[in-house]
């Protein structure tokens, strides 16, 4: 396992979150080291996302693991003077008996681990709630009945299910589903009850001593970073550590809102230090 809070504390020219071939990523590895190191990354990490017992076009096959850490050290070889290179995972959570916790993850040789939520229970399906506005509109009348209070709470409650069982460092854009339930219904994220359940997945973060990330994937195409702002405060002002990552799916989004990301969340930190 890697120090990411070392790293983190000693420059601003990291990235835990990537995707690649091996899932839904839309480059090859070596591409993205490459884009990497021109944007001057120190540290990389790559994080395809876990392999899960159901069909899914997003999620790396099981049976491809070992490649792709082989990959990782056979990049390491190349450019290992050039820039530190990490094999994580972002590790999804289904229900208790698939997440993070689970003993597969640990058997494999990880540098770091992410846990994060993109589906919840629909019918008899687990549905994917992380797609772009359009297609989660589509799926909230073929699986929920358009019952968006239904989506939002079975978010959360996974979520808070996989932070409870740990097995991860970082937690993964805490309040992704915001973005598409706001879409779905203006105006959700500030009523109470939604924040009540984004506060619950905080106190959670907060007492399992848990980092973080900033997610700054949609700062340029929908100004929305994970957790949303007003979030912020509480996490940084209760002590969590919070890391920025661009969740870079393509090479050319390397970098893609972490300026804006680190601005904004080194704003807030000097300001709770006032």
């Amino acid at each position: 396992m890697i120090d990411i809070l070392k790293i983190v504390s000693e420059t601003d020219n990291y990235n835990f979150h990537s995707h690649t071939q091996f899932c839904d990523g839309r480059a090859p590895m070596e591409t993205m080291v490459n884009a990497a190191i021109g944007e001057g990354f120190r540290h990389w990490g790559f994080s395809p996302h876990s392999p899960i017992p159901i069909e899914s076009p997003c999620n790396m096959k099981r049976d491809d693991t070992d490649a792709y850490l082989n990959e990782v050290q056979r990049l390491r070889n190349i450019y290992g003077d050039r820039i530190n290179l990490y094999a994580g995972m972002e590790i999804d959570y289904l229900c208790p008996e698939w997440g993070p916790a689970n003993s597969y993850f640990h058997d494999l040789q990880l540098d770091y681990r992410i846990g994060s939520v993109h589906f919840v229970p629909g019918g008899d399906d687990f549905v994917d709630v992380d797609g772009k506005p359009e297609s989660f509109i589509k799926k909230m009348e073929l699986y929920f009945d358009n019952d968006i209070r239904y989506v939002v709470n079975a978010y959360y409650d996974n979520l808070c299910a996989m932070i409870d069982a740990g097995g991860f460092d970082i937690v993964g854009h805490l309040d992704k589903i915001g973005y598409n339930a706001s879409c779905f219904s203006p105006g959700i994220e500030e009523e109470a009850w939604y924040r009540s359940r984004v506060n619950e997945a905080i106190d959670l973060v907060i007492n399992r001593n848990l980092i973080a990330e900033l997610n700054t994937k949609a700062w340029h195409t929908a100004s929305r970073l994970f957790p949303k702002e007003c979030f912020l405060p509480r996490l940084t002002a209760s002590g969590v550590p919070v890391i920025v990552s661009s969740d870079a799916h393509f090479p050319d989004r390397v970098n893609a809102g972490r300026k804006e990301g680190l601005a904004l969340l080194n704003s807030i930190i000097t300001s709770n230090k006032r």
